[in-house]
């Protein structure tokens, strides 16, 4: 059954096509993930098809009896209504049902055949559960004051309202833009098995690739304004992507090669245009159409030079913060090495921002020291909007930081340089910066933090906003990254690619220095939970714990190798047997007594050292090897 069909549509913004004669339908069951580069016209898109924009041209129909819900990336509300008011303000039938059914009850001379068909309507609604369930859902979101305006709450709590209220409203179709910012990973992995039933039909704009994964039958690229379908999980997507992009490539430049002729004849007898073959002229357009499309898209590149660090980093020694009675890091110790990369995780409202910001000197703890190296180059990439003037254009933004920057390999470029590192084309880079879209702001702030050279960074839900392209880029240039690494991100895969070891806020203060990436340490809350026959004590704001200082894990605790252990661990297989090689080689010189005596002298010596190699490397591999699956 087909839900929702656009026919035709085109939209502009700023002066340029973000698509146009667009053909898009959308049946029951489908889950889409519409995917793009930022600033490609999704969230746009979006909007277009939930009725929220109307086209420049086209159509949108959408079948009568379907229902949309809509979860925008800034969601709109009457800032004078309550959270209750907000969330029940809309037509759902079991509400009303329920309404209807609790008024009979309370009148004296109830219509017993009304009672009877409000209760059987009541069982095929199933709104006997549907109490329960709300109150799942809230407390899911982390919704507790239902009395509570709109206008006090944040940006992030908005968005849990919206969320809420549209499962809630229990929507035929669901139309989401960034479903998980802003959610902690708990409730991203709970939402995940409820998005995720085939009953649901759904199209929603996501960067989180686990929960694209999970939830999407389908993804749905936008590129250069045409959509592309694929059927199939993320990695499917990225082969075919890659293919497309090649036959594309191919494409254009047989139709350049076959433009030279058709121009050449285009050219010749002019006053005899007339004349010439119609069909054959429109072909011609058609083929100038395709030879200037672009080639592949420029890559992001990420490469500046990185602050030389001493042997000092941070060093972090028995730190306590609180707010009120609410305490947020309690007697928390640690020594930041050179190359630490550590993840944050726990709920919102934690403190994962609290102590990055005391962690940059944003914020004074009550009691204990945090003492930074003096080569510490700090660069925070913190949650916080992009802030500019409104006359201000994007290659100002950059010259406030610098007007010029030193790469990796040593060359000094323009900032209008760097901006083109950046997908900015000097066109876009006298652009005022209210004109870009979420993604291309949150990569200019990321633009602004590496301009300083950092060997300590510091990233704040660096995925959010930003688009999957981005996003690898972003991953191999931190993997490559010399300095330290301290990610909060509710990303899981962006995590697991990165993190080697986690701090993991538990509430009420307590910390655990956990050896292990996100995955490991779901894993591990798995294996404490069947050995124990009880949940595994998760990351909670609201659940008091003891307060205490919180020791590593138990030395026992037998772990999995994180991403760069396995590296690791595949590099030295190579060099071992390269060592072997070469120490079977410099055996058989020996025994053969043909070099001369220098000779034979230099290669004792080199088998010596390699022997000792060997021995290292041996141990070491055989330490990783424990670990492997």
């Amino acid at each position: 059954m087909n839900y929702l069909s656009a026919e035709n549509i085109s939209k502009t913004f700023a002066d340029r096509w973000l698509f146009r004669e667009l053909n898009f339908g959308i049946s029951k069951g489908q889950r889409l993930a519409l995917v793009g580069v930022n600033g490609s016209g999704k969230t746009t898109l979006l909007n277009v098809l939930a009725g929220k924009l109307p086209p420049d041209s086209g159509s949108v129909s959408l079948r009568k009896e379907v229902k949309v819900g809509y979860l925008g990336q800034q969601p709109e509300f009457n800032e004078n209504l309550t959270v209750q008011q907000t969330l029940f303000s809309g037509q759902n039938e079991v509400i009303e049902t329920i309404s209807q059914y609790e008024h009979i009850l309370l009148q004296e001379n109830a219509n017993p055949d009304e009672l009877q068909r409000l209760m059987e309507r009541m069982e095929e609604l199933n709104a006997w559960d549907y109490e329960t369930k709300v109150k799942q859902i809230l407390s899911k979101f982390g919704i507790n004051d239902l009395e509570k305006e709109i206008r006090h709450l944040s940006g992030g709590q908005k968005k849990r309202v919206a969320m809420a209220r549209v499962l809630i409203d229990e929507p035929d179709l669901l139309i989401m833009d960034e479903p998980t910012n802003h959610l902690d990973l708990d409730t991203i992995e709970w939402l995940e098995n409820v998005l995720s039933s085939p009953q649901q039909t759904i199209l929603m704009v996501t960067h989180d690739r686990y929960f694209l994964d999970k939830v999407a039958n389908e993804i749905v690229e936008l590129d250069q304004g045409k959509l592309f379908s694929y059927k199939g999980n993320y990695a499917y997507f990225i082969e075919k992507k890659a293919e497309r992009e090649i036959q594309q490539d191919l494409e254009v430049e047989k139709a350049r090669n076959l433009m030279r002729k058709e121009l050449d004849w285009m050219r010749r007898q002019p006053k005899a245009r007339g004349t010439k073959s119609k069909s054959r002229i429109d072909a011609f357009y058609d083929l100038k159409e395709k030879a200037t499309s672009k080639v592949s898209q420029a890559q992001l590149e990420l490469s500046v030079k990185t602050t030389r660090q001493g042997g000092k980093i941070i060093e972090v020694e028995k730190i306590a913060k609180a707010f009120g009675d609410k305490q947020i890091v309690h007697n928390f110790s640690y020594v930041f090495k050179k190359k630490d990369r550590i993840g944050i995780i726990g709920e919102n409202g934690a403190g994962k921002t609290t102590f990055l910001n005391m962690l940059t000197g944003k914020l004074q703890p009550d009691s204990g020291e945090i003492d930074p190296g003096q080569t510490t180059v700090v660069g925070y990439y913190t949650q916080d909007e992009l802030t500019f003037k409104d006359d201000q254009r994007v290659i100002d933004i950059v010259k406030e930081i610098a007007e010029v920057v030193e790469m990796a390999n040593g060359e000094v470029i323009t900032a209008s340089q760097f901006l083109q590192h950046f997908m900015f084309p000097p066109a876009q880079q006298y652009t005022l910066v209210g004109k870009l879209s979420g993604g291309e702001k949150r990569r200019l702030q990321l633009l602004r933090v590496l301009i300083k050279n950092p060997n300590f960074l510091i990233l704040d839900e660096p995925t959010n906003d930003l688009d999957i392209i981005t996003l690898n880029i972003l991953e191999d240039f931190l993997l490559q990254f010399g300095g330290c690494l301290l990610i909060v991100s509710h990303d899981r895969y962006f995590m697991d690619q990165l993190v080697e070891h986690l701090f993991v806020f538990e509430g009420e203060g307590k910390i655990r220095n956990f050896p292990g990436n996100y995955t490991d340490y779901r894993e591990w809350l798995a294996d404490q939970e069947k050995e124990t026959g009880k949940p595994a004590s998760k990351p909670n704001a609201s659940t008091p714990t003891p307060v205490t200082v919180v020791p590593d894990l138990v030395q026992n605790l037998k772990r999995k190798a994180t991403y760069s252990e396995k590296r690791e661990y595949e590099q030295l297989e190579k060099e071992i047997q390269a060592l072997e090689n070469e120490k079977e080689s410099i055996v058989a010189r020996l025994n053969s007594g043909v070099a001369d005596h220098k000779k034979l002298a230099e290669d004792a010596a080199r088998l010596k050292q390699i022997e000792q190699i060997l021995e290292q490397k041996s141990e070491r591999w055989l330490e990783l090897a424990d670990m492997m699956d």
